[in-house]
């Protein structure tokens, strides 16, 4: 455990960014190139796709122009899937795709296209399994050769120019196949053929069916916890990524049970991410992952769907164990995000930012030598701060083995003691010098952050925001309740539709939505509608639930599709997708599950419990098998057979009384708990029917907290502790029966 006592600097303070934000890795060598003139991705909406508008390549971007090139030159097709946080994308970008030699090479043997996975994840979803099968391998840059069909036959990830790493060299790749092409065609069109077909049978998940048993979270928690690394936290060994539904679903799993083991695995994960390198010690804010098993070395990218998840870890930790450390910690997120991801003025989550400035660097902007910390402070200061953060003459970076990954090494009491100080000045020396170091290296070259905005990383964040506004206290908390409404609010003017629901971008070229800006969406409708009682954010996530069974449902095997019935087609891989494991986001049918079950909750329309039941029973033969990697899967499960908890407080509003009981209620963690706050005035028409049932029977505008669950109510209290006991103890075991 590190130290619990990271003083709380103010996050937002003095972060004005200096000079223009950058795409890594294109500015420095754009110019370098005597080459012409922009392609036609000069025009795109993406900006990873933008970066590449100045390569000598004929770049299509994904589309029918592409094919139909392709199949009147009978030309095969190179397919480049990657994103503009993507290290190794610029690599391969510089290395191969701005060398004259091999541009001339792809342009004259293949119609080449580019996907940005963020923009287009149906695409990459199905060439990432594809690709995998043939090289073992997945992952960005995904580097495709594709029939004129678009059907795959031969891949990998990253290829160097020339032969090296072990790898072989791009150039010799491109030729070979093109070869190959020419005199083995018949070869490779079979083995085209059986790769769809195989992708297709593994997308089908057979034997997948079964008969929903809650029972199945036991197996999913035995795997979570043998999976548990004591020493370090986390799941696993490196490289190690979060699992935040791992993480949710044992906190919920304890307080049914109280095993404490189980709270102990969350609290020391929790702590050993914050204190580690992948957490932004200065400004707050998590990497996407460490490379390392300890949480020291981090992938320098900033993701927003990791920050949103674990953002929701943060708060629901805090709940449950009220460690300071941790609410710091979701409060240095809510900081970050708000001054570097987010567009305060308007409303709306930005997609990511940079690992790196050029490719030259390796996480430069955030690493720290002995002489550039001994340059931001005072020689005192250094000194406690060498010690907080194990900044010595030689750090952890390979590329410059003289940077510094800035992690928790140390408590205020251990520099105390090391420094003959008190432990008092130690604790106010490191709040002071995070503000002077994060100062110091606002003026390095910044990392580019993608301003794209899409819609289920924004409802993600809506969900995020919404819990924080509930589980924080002072200002934060109207903060961000205001920012979410005012993002939903966005979301719905410019992205949803009653016909189709969400697109997946918000401002830009209209882009169809998947089924995970459907279902994302309406868990952050429906968290909106419990923040608010307004009914627009209820028969909003009833309609996108509603376009979600029609266009996406599987109403035959249960479950539901990643791309609508009426989507246009994908290419050689149009193959049918349910996605179910969670990877990077929380699986979108388990995500579907929850929004069934929370509808049928406040609509009582049984075909909602039916298809979440569908749902659910889709994937029950496989879900075990699949443990930790299907964690959103056990949550799901369980909001499903326990079913949602509503906590509705009566009273006039601004009572202070009725404030003490909203306050206990939102302070107990309880997955899927909804606190309502039922004033005289308030329309409450989209209640479950047992609230609206119980309500007329008390006094409006009189005090009290009324527990409900499926179809039951329990007896109404005003008092806070007994409201708390009563989530924390009485509804576990009678939802349970």
């Amino acid at each position: 455990m590190c130290a619990a006592d990271n003083s709380s600097a103010n996050q937002n303070e003095n972060q004005e960014k200096t000079g223009n934000l950058k795409i890594a890795a294109t500015t420095s060598h754009r110019n370098q190139l005597s080459e012409k003139t922009e392609n036609r991705l000069k025009d795109s909406a993406s900006p990873y796709l933008r970066s590449a508008a100045h390569q000598p390549i004929d770049w299509y971007e994904w589309g029918q122009e592409a094919f139909a090139k392709a199949q009147k030159e009978d030309k095969p097709m190179l397919l480049d899937i990657g994103a503009v946080w993507c290290h190794w994308c610029h690599v391969i970008d510089r290395e191969s795709y701005e060398n004259p030699v091999i541009a001339q090479i792809i342009n004259q043997h293949y119609v080449p296209v580019k996907v940005d996975r963020d923009e287009r994840p149906d695409v990459d979803s199905r060439y990432q399994a594809a690709i995998s099968a043939i090289s073992g391998q997945g992952g960005w840059p995904l580097t495709g050769f594709l029939m004129p069909d678009g059907k795959p036959f031969f891949g990998g990830t990253y290829f160097p120019p020339e032969d090296q790493f072990g790898r072989p060299g791009f150039r010799r790749v491109l030729l070979a196949v093109a070869e190959s092409y020419k005199s083995k065609r018949a070869d490779l069109v079979r083995a085209a053929e059986s790769l769809a077909e195989g992708v297709a049978q593994q997308e089908m998940f057979t034997g997948a069916h079964g008969k929903f048993d809650v029972e199945v979270v036991d197996s999913q928690v035995r795997s979570i916890t043998q999976l548990f690394d004591i020493k370090n936290g986390g799941f696993g060994k490196a490289p190690k990524f979060p699992h935040c539904s791992a993480i949710d679903l044992i906190l919920e799993r304890y307080q049914q049970t109280k095993e404490r083991h189980l709270l102990a695995m969350a609290e020391a994960t929790l702590e050993k991410m914050a204190c580690g390198g992948v957490y932004d010690q200065l400004a707050g804010g998590f990497h996407r992952y460490s490379v390392d098993e300890k949480w020291l070395v981090p992938h320098f990218e900033k993701m927003s769907y990791d920050n949103s998840e674990l953002l929701k870890n943060y708060l629901h930790a805090w709940q449950a164990t009220k460690n300071a450390f941790v609410r710091e910690t979701a409060e240095g997120i809510v900081g970050w995000v708000n001054q570097d991801l987010s567009d305060q003025a308007n409303g709306g989550f930005f997609a990511s930012q940079d690992a790196d400035y050029s490719l030259d660097d390796d996480g430069d902007y955030f690493t720290w030598t002995l002489e550039e910390l001994r340059a931001a402070l005072t020689p005192e200061e250094a000194r406690a701060m060498e010690l907080r953060y194990d900044v010595e003459a030689h750090g952890e970076m390979h590329h410059n083995p003289s940077k510094n990954v800035l992690w928790i090494a140390r408590d205020a009491a251990e520099i105390a003691e090391s420094l003959k100080m008190d432990e008092v000045s130690v604790r106010l020396t490191i709040a002071r010098t995070k503000t002077k170091m994060l100062e110091a290296r606002l003026p390095r070259p910044t990392p580019f952050i993608d301003k794209t905005m899409y819609v289920s990383w924004n409802a993600m964040f809506v969900s995020a925001y919404l819990e924080a506004s509930r589980t924080l206290t002072g200002d934060i908390t109207k903060e961000c309740r205001a920012f979410a409404l005012k993002t939903l609010d966005r979301m719905l003017r410019e992205s949803w539709t009653e016909e189709q629901g969400f697109g997946h971008r918000i401002g830009g070229p209209a882009l169809r939505g998947s089924l995970d800006d459907q279902v994302f969406g309406v868990m952050a409708l429906l968290d909106a509608y419990e923040a608010t009682l307004d009914a627009k954010y209820f028969q909003a996530a009833q309609r996108t639930m509603d376009i979600a069974i029609e266009k996406y449902g599987d109403a035959e095997g249960g479950g539901f599709f990643d791309r609508p019935s009426d989507a246009p087609p994908m290419g050689g891989l149009d193959v049918r997708r349910k996605p179910f494991q969670d990877s990077p986001t929380p699986g979108a049918n388990s995500v579907a599950a929850m929004a069934l079950t929370r509808v049928h909750a406040y609509s009582g329309e049984q075909k909602y419990y039916d298809w979440a039941k569908k749902t659910l029973e889709a994937f029950a033969g496989i879900a075990p098998q699949f443990g930790m990697f299907a964690a959103t899967y056990g949550l799901a499960a369980t909001l499903f057979a326990n079913h949602p908890i509503q906590v509705v407080i009566t009273g006039a509003g601004g009572d202070a009384e009725a404030q003490k009981l909203e306050e206990a209620a939102n302070s107990v963690f309880r997955f899927g708990k909804a606190v309502l706050r039922v004033k005289p005035a308030v329309n409450a028409e989209h209640l479950p029917l047992a609230l609206r049932e119980t309500l007329p029977h008390l006094p409006p505008d009189k005090v009290n907290a009324l527990v409900c669950f499926g179809n039951t109510c329990m007896p109404p209290t005003n008092e806070p502790e007994r409201l708390k006991a009563l989530l924390e103890n009485g509804v576990a075991g009678a939802a349970g029966q």
